[in-house]
């Protein structure tokens, strides 16, 4: 067996209470969110997980989550790399609009191909929007032609597998328990990956905020067992809130 691999999904953030799409405009956390980091890291502590290293993403959402999640588990002095990669998926010129309001203007069928498709990416922003990255000074070390206007799902995908084959299965094949804080697209993508999910399996895969899901791998970094880790009554009523929301969203 290899170490441990935690996913947690950055607890509820501003925006994601105004029905905001989001993306990579950086928000923090609402009092419900820091809650759900704190309890993240009750849990996991509970569970008797002790990490070794945590990767998140640059976004403050992410970013805070991690540190009450840790400060809970009492290891705030853990290692923590961050990286774009893991970023949310970017919503293009959707980014800062009404969910509501976006499916009443284009139509709710193509709203919904915009949100859960694999393949089909909402209209970009325009170069000199404050919501392309290439504006934003955290990435300006990065190269202009790697920073997007817009994603699809299959856009994340391209990104987050390498970048967790690369930086992350080395810790896991050493031995090491290792957190990923990451957003409900990136880890969506990852999950795709890791439990070998086809575009229709993973447009029905809805993440709960705040709550870690564990996997296990063999030596060959075959996946072993998964499993969200807490009271699983709980964790299934939030799974189904998180898909009635994303369908009244688009009502």
């Amino acid at each position: 067996m290899t170490g441990l691999l935690v996913l947690l999904r950055h607890g509820q953030s501003k925006w994601n209470e105004l029905n905001l799409f989001t993306g990579w405009h950086d928000v923090g956390l609402t009092p419900k969110g820091e809650r759900e980091a704190t309890q993240a890291g009750e849990t996991l502590k509970q569970a008797g997980v002790k990490l070794d290293v945590v990767f998140t993403s640059l976004l403050t959402r992410a970013t805070e989550t991690t540190r009450l999640t840790l400060a809970a588990l009492g290891q705030s002095d853990i290692e923590v790399r961050q990286d774009w990669r893991l970023n949310e998926r970017h919503y293009g010129a959707l980014q800062g609009l009404d969910k509501k309001a976006t499916t009443l203007k284009y139509g709710a069928e193509q709203t919904n191909l915009w949100r859960r498709s694999y393949d089909i990416a909402p209209p970009p922003v325009e170069l000199t929007s404050p919501e392309h990255p290439r504006n934003d000074l955290r990435y300006q070390h990065i190269s202009k032609s790697d920073l997007p206007s817009t994603e699809c799902l299959k856009d994340v995908v391209a990104r987050v597998v390498p970048f967790f084959d690369q930086h992350i299965v080395p810790e896991l094949s050493d031995d090491k328990n290792v957190l990923i804080t990451g957003h409900g697209n990136s880890l969506r993508a990852l999950v795709m990956h890791l439990e070998n999910l086809n575009p229709q399996q993973i447009a029905e895969f809805n993440i709960p905020t705040g709550v870690p899901r564990k996997y296990e791998f063999s030596n060959q970094m075959k996946l072993v067992t998964t499993s969200y880790l807490g009271d699983q009554v709980a964790i299934a009523t939030a799974i189904q809130a998180v898909a009635d929301q994303n369908k009244a969203k688009n009502q």
